[in-house]
């Protein structure tokens, strides 16, 4: 009986629902901690950046638009979904990060919580961040949170899925659409979470995932017209204050690189802040 070949699997970009390579045909290579080779990846240009802005503002409508209970079934979804494939992106981390398996199943599985413990603030981060305010008057003065619309993100370095999902979760929780820079040295991870969400119920668009040089990239977000938020988490490395003035430009809420903590404030970090007066009925 002849040998078989496996198939090689292609990590492309993640844009607009459908997963294209880069418009240069660019790529780069993706090496173990030892130098070994493991895979070739989308090296994104400038125009792929630009086209990922188009999908997700194409997408923040019918995102934001979502029932929050329904975004929270289509995040607790992503959740179920990751979990089916657990043993896929244990290969995974081991392959691009080294380590053990016990060690990248632990990774894997607090992936998964932190998309379950997002999915179960869908519906109640309003409480929190919205409020019913005290004014003099027959009125009801109310605030309530709203998402920004689009979001770019530059994802944490290292724990490539966990450090994503960290930055990923509390965007979508609140409505926004979002543009990730993935982690350069270890994207593995990104990519196949982003066939995830393309079976988890995400409407095409909403994620959209870039590889590459986030040094390249994240300048034409941070400038982008189109951008209304930037998340700089996984930015330390690059000369994140240019990207701050660049932002500033255009009036972008920017988030600086720093430790990534789950908790609803993140959710509110990319959620703008809208008050309502009401007359009080007379009767």
């Amino acid at each position: 009986m002849s040998a078989r070949l496996t198939v090689p699997k292609t990590y492309k970009l993640a844009i607009g629902g459908a997963f294209p390579r880069s418009e240069s045909g660019r790529t780069y290579e993706v090496t173990t901690p030892r130098g070994a080779f493991l895979t070739n990846a989308a090296k994104a240009s400038r125009k792929d950046a630009r086209d990922a802005v188009v999908a997700a503002r194409a997408a923040v409508k019918g995102w934001s638009g979502a029932t929050a209970y329904n975004r929270g079934q289509v995040l607790y979804r992503i959740a179920e979904v990751l979990e089916g494939r657990r043993a896929q992106f244990v290969d995974e981390i081991v392959a691009q990060q080294g380590g053990t398996a016990a060690a990248a199943g632990v990774q894997v599985d607090e992936a998964i919580d932190l998309w379950v413990w997002y999915a179960g603030w869908c519906d109640k981060y309003a409480q929190v961040a919205g409020n019913l305010n005290p004014v003099a008057g027959a009125y009801f003065n109310i605030s309530a949170p709203e998402p920004t619309g689009v979001v770019a993100i530059v994802a944490p370095q290292e724990n490539a899925l966990l450090g994503l999902v960290s930055v990923l979760a509390p965007a979508l929780v609140a409505g926004n659409a979002v543009v990730v820079v993935a982690s350069e040295q270890h994207p593995l991870s990104a990519i196949s979470l982003a066939e995830v969400l393309a079976t988890s119920d995400v409407p095409g668009g909403v994620v959209n995932i870039l590889t590459g040089s986030a040094a390249e990239i994240a300048p034409w977000l941070a400038a982008h017209a189109d951008v209304n938020a930037l998340d700089l988490a996984g930015a330390g490395a690059l000369d994140w204050v240019d990207l701050q003035i660049a932002a500033a430009d255009t009036l972008k809420r920017v988030l600086a690189p720093g430790e990534v903590v789950a908790s609803p404030q993140r959710i509110a970090a990319f959620t703008e802040v809208k008050t309502v007066w009401h007359p009080k009925s007379m009767l």
